[in-house]
């Protein structure tokens, strides 16, 4: 038998594998030390910057509503871990592909990391949030390392493959490119950690700011919470969501860390007699009222989770629309929309009727209790009961423009959803959950409905086809919080389909009909499928 070593086919086929296998290591290591300068030279100038994050927000921002729909359905509030992850993956795989490419033309892979570089910095320049050519470096300066390390790779590489298909030793420049490749992969490991610790100094400030806050007590308070709202029932939503459990949904891959002692909002635009900059201390320093309002997603599916209720503080914004001489547009005022404007470049376009109607639409610094987390908007954020977050949530807020409907559409506008958005009723089962198997007998269905500005004033369960009963409503707080609700049910074995509705205090029953959330929000009877044993 022919020793294997000596067939010429082996030998190709472990040429090209070697050849293979160190242009993709080449091709890694470079696209890895391209982010990790990036990285670098972002916490020297601006995190918000670095190419993941400048091209994770060109993504988003381009993506149809209907893929965004999906994304949030199917990933939840880890969508932007996985927009992330999938960029990174997409990154190596063509930084591995350059690698190859190098081996054969070191300048077409070398120019191949830089055409990413322009990529990125042309995604950073069109930021809304941009600041000018400045946020190009983090991806030019990254693309350039990366770029001259493949080079000079890929020359080593080239000559360590030349004894595996016999035409050299390649002795030199196999240790060198193995000592090229530990130098790189060390350079670019202490400059992505520089990175991260730059970048974290930067938000020590707005850590500190947030840290020290001692929030004034509302000159009108909320009431307490009255007996009876919060049902004694496993499984149950709280009444009050705390902090941590409360939903986040919006197109920030990197949380903006604002110092309260820097932000500023301005209020300005048509029908404004008086442009007026406030900052954090101004609002402080106001009479703040504190209510329960019940927040919600307009990319909840009908049952989902993005809805929450918290107890907010904060200033009434239709008296600081007046002070600087807005009129509402039932009573001759010139703009009907108000956009609010996010630190990120964000809008949001709410009715100025809506805002000014005598709801508590405030622009609130404090959620139950504490100072608003960084998630949901430190320093300040807005929030207008009875309209969806996409249009009246706007966190991170730093300016307000009073404008028309006919002149501007604000983000999500121009991506085809409903410039006026109303919540819709709808009503969910908590208990027992999807799929669950209780034991015949006494089970308690239980959950939450909503209909803010409205109130809700029944609740009905239906068990398969049967008819509709009547559940049993807790106490209601006030017309901007959901309201909790239980069904005692005599569960008989087999599998069963548990259905709710629920009516708001006009009398309009939750429609059957089933809509998903582009444009307006999802509408329909919440159902769940439990097998009874």
């Amino acid at each position: 038998m022919a020793d294997l070593d000596e067939c010429p086919g082996v030998n190709s086929f472990r040429s090209t594998l070697s050849r293979t296998a160190l242009g993709v290591s080449a091709g890694l290591l470079a696209g890895f030390t391209a982010l990790a300068v990036a990285e670098l030279v972002a916490g020297l100038f601006r995190p918000a910057a670095g190419p993941v994050t400048v091209v994770g927000g060109a993504v988003i921002d381009r993506t149809p509503a209907a893929v965004k729909d999906f994304a949030i359905r199917t990933f939840g509030e880890n969508d932007k871990i996985v927009l992330q992850l999938g960029i990174l993956a997409v990154l190596a795989l063509i930084a591995a592909g350059l690698g190859v490419l190098a081996l054969r033309h070191r300048r077409v892979g070398a120019s191949g990391i830089l055409l990413f570089g322009l990529v990125g910095a042309a995604a950073a320049l069109s930021r809304p949030d941009a600041e000018g050519v400045v946020d190009a470096l983090p991806s030019l300066v990254g693309a350039a390392a990366g770029a001259v390390l493949l080079y000079f790779l890929a020359g080593k590489a080239e000559g360590a493959t030349r004894r595996a298909d016999g035409t050299g030793d390649g002795g030199w420049n196999r240790r060198g490119f193995l000592v090229l490749a530990g130098a790189g992969a060390v350079g670019a490991t202490s400059a992505g950690l520089l990175g991260r610790y730059l970048t974290g100094r930067q938000s020590q400030g707005a850590v500190a700011s947030r840290n020290a806050l001692v929030l004034p007590a509302p000159s009108s308070p909320a009431p307490p919470v009255p007996r009876g709202t919060q049902l004694k029932v496993a499984g149950i939503t709280p009444f009050t969501t705390p902090n941590k459990d409360f939903y986040r949904v919006d197109t920030a891959l990197v949380v903006p860390k604002v110092d309260a002692g820097t932000w500023r909002l301005r209020i300005h635009g048509t029908g404004v007699s008086r442009s007026r900059t406030f900052t954090l201390e101004d609002l402080l320093a106001r009479p703040l009222i504190e209510r329960d309002v019940t927040l919600t997603c307009v990319s909840n599916e009908v049952g989902g989770p993005y809805a929450g209720n918290a107890r907010w503080l904060g200033v009434r914004l239709a008296d600081l629309l007046a002070e600087c001489g807005v009129v509402p547009p039932s009573r001759g005022g010139k703009a009907d929309q108000l956009v609010a404007r996010s630190v990120d470049g964000m809008t949001l376009g709410s009715p100025v009727e809506d805002v000014m109607d005598g709801r508590d639409a405030m622009l609130a610094v404090g959620m139950n209790g504490e100072p608003l987390p960084f998630d949901h908007g430190f320093p300040v954020r807005m929030l207008v009961p009875g309209l969806y977050g996409y249009v009246s949530a706007c966190k991170w807020i730093e300016d307000i423009e009073l404008t028309t409907f006919a002149a501007y559409d604000a983000y999500w506008v121009k991506r085809k959803w409903a410039r006026r958005a109303p919540i819709k009723t709808q009503s969910r089962i908590d208990t027992p959950k999807p799929f669950a198997r209780p034991a015949a007998g006494t089970v308690t269905v239980a959950g939450v409905a909503w209909a803010q500005r409205r109130g809700i004033t029944r609740v009905q369960v239906r068990v398969d086809d049967g008819p509709w009963q009547d559940a049993d409503l807790a106490v209601q707080d006030t017309v901007d919080t959901w309201r909790q609700w239980s069904y005692r049910w005599q569960a008989t074995p087999g599998g069963h389909n548990l259905t709710v509705r629920a009516t708001d205090a006009t009398g309009q029953v939750q429609t059957e009909q089933r809509t998903r959330t582009v444009p307006d929000g999802a509408s329909g009877w919440h159902s769940v499928f439990v097998t009874v044993t």
